[in-house]
């Protein structure tokens, strides 16, 4: 017995060295040589043979069977194969062979059981059903042929051979039109090959033949959402929960409906009722996260996110998401972590690349939060968020000269005020090209903040030869912009000139890019001129404090502002602490939300107020020019003080601090003798904040005296 091992081991060697020999004859085409090389081996007494030399004497009789049947001897292929598989039962390749070898000599019974023993051996073997139900066809056995032919596309279809699917789903509906499954899975390889505009005849085609078909429904009625006809959609879903009312699959699909309707309410309840169908449903704990985001309900959202991955570990989106639930409740690292697993899973996931860029930007890790953008981009040139985040990150870290060409995206973004104006304007926007002899209509984009702040490109403007400024603002802007250098004319925003008689148009935010601002060119701030009239209306009223140092107060913005969560102060009272300054009294310049507290400030916060009174920031100016230092949040009255020439010190927000800021700096170079920067740390409270005010004041105050 040990000898006999020490002697088969050899020769299974050998063997599979002529069988290596006979497979490059054979690939070269040279079947008769690779058939003559390989007959030294099949000539072996097989009973002799230990296991290694076993397999490669069926290798050698594949080899010899193949090349026979290339020479035209089919019974000797017949003989090689029939004795390759009696020494391995379970050599698929050679049933593959061996069957086309039956099915083209005519013995059709005997092909149809080869092709039966290769279905056994492998169930997802496409061709094999393809073949059997060819044979099975051609033997007038067509129901067994339908099974056949319809398990070939169920095959390659879950092989992702998509083309191939689609090819074999035709086909069986060539022999057999009316097999509803085929119409349906037909459609199904249509929609994974993006082919949403044949979908729709295909399920119909289903359902026309076999109308109770709750699957070709749901199916129908995610087509039909893809397509955005979303009304048809909840029908089709509703009819299939008719039929099925146990069906999960097609709750999800209607609460995917019925979120895109904004009908959220109904929408969890759909996905809630999948859930409790079907406990272990990982998409339908992640749709139920999409809606809870949506309804706001962060927690909910991140618990039925956790619960998708934890069920099915591999949706990328479902880590991505969970990321930004965790960014938006400021555990960035967390979300970091989030979206690195969502991208490990995912890398070319776009959105995952610009969701980490934003918590790395707010994490202050800014050559981070770069390469994330520049990477989103990459894999989306088309990706608009990305692009305008990256603008404003380059802008915030005073990169001008690559951030104003990406800032001029706003001007494609759906979302975007911006893009509006273009479609509403109708004569052409400004590129930068000359302006000598032309009239421009400047138009207002963003809000008062910005155009104070942008107001010094008018001067420029006209230097560059323009023959007529136009400038059309909100009303609160009018007075104030009728006497700055350059403004020829002002109008309101609600009433505006026609535009097809100006030669171009223009936003104040794009004048930096074609005047080609950076920091060290920054023009110097617009010289706001007062209204000597106003300034005496409001004197008396100012006068009438008592004497001290006239501080002006903002403690909230506007309330539709973007970040106005964390730029706002929750409430006066937090600016307690500024009353201990000696001899100072305070004015507030409070417009809009505040303004209630301000008419009623606490006992120990005694306030003027006059924010209320003013009828536009013509009036504001006219105070301020009287004040001797203001004190705000993020908001136009600081833009309105330092183009006055007042000192003004400004507390920024903890989060998403604009872009105009720049980052860990106390001055600006847009304002660089007027503003000072107070910035709110990382973790620190309003409080905290007011105190580092409070200590500069009496500090301003000491050096003063």
């Amino acid at each position: 017995m040990i000898g006999l091992m020490t002697l088969a081991q050899p020769l299974a060697s050998s063997i599979a060295q002529l069988n290596q020999q006979a497979i490059a004859l054979y690939a070269a085409d040279n079947f008769a040589v690779a058939l003559s090389t390989v007959v030294p081996a099949v000539e072996c007494d097989d009973s002799a043979l230990d296991d290694a030399a076993m397999q490669a004497m069926a290798d050698a009789l594949n080899i010899a069977g193949a090349s026979s049947c290339r020479l035209g001897q089919v019974d000797d292929a017949e003989r090689h194969w029939r004795r390759c598989l009696r020494i391995m039962p379970g050599y698929a390749e050679v049933y593959e062979s061996f069957g086309e070898l039956l099915k083209m000599r005519g013995r059709l019974s005997a092909a149809k059981a080869i092709y039966r023993q290769l279905i056994a051996l492998q169930p997802d073997h496409a061709d094999a059903h393809h073949q059997l139900g060819a044979v099975l066809h051609a033997q007038g056995r067509h129901e067994e042929a339908e099974a056949h032919y319809y398990n070939h596309g169920v095959v390659l279809h879950a092989l992702r051979r998509l083309h191939e699917a689609e090819a074999a789903y035709r086909e069986t509906l060539r022999f057999l039109p009316a097999h509803a499954e085929a119409h349906n899975n037909l459609g199904n390889v249509l929609m994974d090959l993006g082919r949403v505009a044949e979908v729709d005849a295909a399920y119909r085609d289903a359902l026309t033949i076999r109308p109770q078909y709750p699957e070709a429904l749901n199916n129908l009625a995610g087509a039909l959402k893809a397509a955005q006809r979303l009304t048809e959609a909840e029908l089709a879903c509703r009819l299939a929960l008719t039929m099925r009312p146990d069906y999960a699959e097609a709750h999800v699909n209607l609460g995917a409906a019925l979120t895109d309707l904004a009908r959220l309410p109904e929408a969890e309840a759909a996905y809630r009722k999948a859930i409790a169908l079907r406990a272990d449903y990982a998409e339908a704990h992640y749709n139920l996260g999409v809606v809870l985001f949506k309804l706001e309900r962060l927690d909910e959202a991140a618990a039925a996110y956790r619960e998708a991955v934890r069920l099915r570990p591999d949706i990328a989106p479902a880590y991505n998401n969970l990321g930004c639930v965790l960014r938006l409740v400021d555990r960035l690292p967390e979300a970091v972590e989030a979206f690195q697993q969502a991208l490990s899973l995912q890398p070319d996931l776009a959105e995952a690349h610009y969701n980490v860029g934003a918590a790395f930007a707010q994490l202050g890790r800014l050559s981070e939060a770069e390469s994330a953008y520049r990477r989103a981009l990459a894999l989306r040139s088309d990706y608009g968020d990305a692009r305008f985040a990256l603008a404003v990150l380059l802008l915030g870290m005073g990169r001008f000269e690559e951030g104003w060409p990406l800032y001029e995206c706003r001007y494609q973004q759906a979302g975007f005020v911006h893009r509006q104006t273009v479609q509403r304007l109708s004569c052409p926007q400004w590129q930068g090209d000359a302006l000598s002899g032309r009239s421009l209509l400047v138009w207002q984009e963003e809000g008062l903040g910005d155009m104070l702040q942008f107001s010094r490109y008018f001067a420029l403007l006209k230097a560059q030869g323009a023959a007529h400024i136009a400038f059309a603002c909100v009303p609160a802007l009018h007075r104030l912009m009728s006497r700055v250098d350059g403004v020829d004319a002002v109008w309101i925003t609600t009433r505006p000139p026609r535009a097809s008689s100006y030669d171009c148009w223009t936003s104040l935010l794009s004048a930096p890019l074609h005047v080609r601002t950076t920091v060290d060119t920054i023009p110097r701030p617009v010289r706001l001129v007062v209204e000597p009239a106003r300034v005496e209306k409001w004197r008396p009223l100012l006068d009438a404090l008592p004497p001290g140092r006239k501080v002006g107060l903002v403690w909230k913005g506007n309330a539709k502002h973007h970040n106005d969560a964390n730029r706002s102060i929750p409430s006066l009272a937090t600016l307690l602490p500024l009353w201990s300054g000696p001899g100072l009294c305070f004015v507030s310049l409070q417009k809009g939300q505040g303004e209630d507290e301000a008419r009623n400030p606490p006992a120990a916060q005694p306030l003027l107020h006059v924010g209320s009174m003013v009828t536009d920031l013509a009036d504001t100016a006219a105070i301020v020019g009287q004040l001797d230092l203001v004190i705000c949040v993020d908001t136009s009255i600081a833009h309105l003080a330092a183009s006055l020439g007042k000192p003004c010190w400004v507390m920024l927000p903890e989060k998403h601090v604009d872009w105009r800021w720049m980052h860990a700096r106390n001055d600006s170079p847009w304002y660089p003798h007027t503003l000072r920067l107070f910035r709110r740390e990382r973790g620190e409270d309003w409080a905290t904040t007011v105190e580092r005010v409070r200590q500069a004041c009496v500090a301003r105050i000491g050096a003063r005296d």
